[in-house]
């Protein structure tokens, strides 16, 4: 058989959502006088789950909580600023997904939380093109782990030949390919640098990704 299904990353994949998550770590940061500008903590940790970037920033600043009190404190702020502060959408998104539904079954796959996810999803409308949805809560191992898209595939019941997953990150790569998944990386500005050598293909944009990947013939 050929393409059933396209699996689509979230963040910096449908939404421009760096901005908020880096508005987010500098609020828990504040308190502790620890200021990082936008485009450095954004090309360090574009893509880490938000636990790793807590375990990394509690051990280089030897701040009094744990790694993953870090990651609970920004995903509460980063809900309390997405309410009122939604991130915009990628370039092309809506007419990419609308297209994409027209001809193959999608999920999304994200390493975001379900109170972090679908807010943004219910504002832009985004959650009727997918017939199902992987957030981090759940799954026991999230993104770079192939957990996230192996419990997407079997929900859709497709086998990894049948599917391509469309990424923006080296951690979400690694998760896709460690899954069996062909994968479309559209880097961004703060994730160009990252290693992308496991991708099946390279797009410029998720347009330019249809356009060359998905449209059929």
């Amino acid at each position: 058989m050929g393409l059933q299904a396209i699996l689509f990353d979230f963040d910096g994949t449908l939404v421009d959502s760096e901005t908020l998550h880096y508005t987010s770590w500098c609020k828990v940061l504040s308190p502790f006088n620890i200021f990082i500008s936008e485009s450095e903590f954004c090309d360090e940790f574009s893509g880490v789950p938000t636990v790793k970037t807590g375990h990394i920033l509690q051990q280089r600043y030897n701040l009094p909580y744990s790694g993953g009190e870090l990651a609970t404190l920004k995903n509460t702020q980063f809900v309390e600023t997405a309410a009122t502060e939604k991130p915009k959408l990628m370039p092309h998104a809506m007419d990419v997904l609308s297209l994409c539904s027209q001809h193959y079954k999608l999920a999304l796959v994200t390493g975001s939380t379900r109170a972090e996810a679908l807010p943004v999803l219910a504002h832009y409308q985004l959650h009727e093109f997918f017939d199902y949805i992987v957030c981090k809560d759940d799954v026991t191992n999230p993104k770079p782990h192939p957990e996230p898209y192996c419990l997407a595939m079997a929900k859709l019941n497709i086998s990894a030949q049948e599917a391509i997953a469309v990424e923006d990150s080296q951690t979400g790569l690694a998760s896709a390919t460690a899954a069996g998944l062909k994968t479309v990386v559209i880097p961004h500005l703060h994730s160009a640098g990252q290693d992308f050598k496991k991708a099946a293909w390279r797009s410029e944009s998720l347009e330019a990704m249809w356009q060359q990947i998905a449209k059929p013939s």
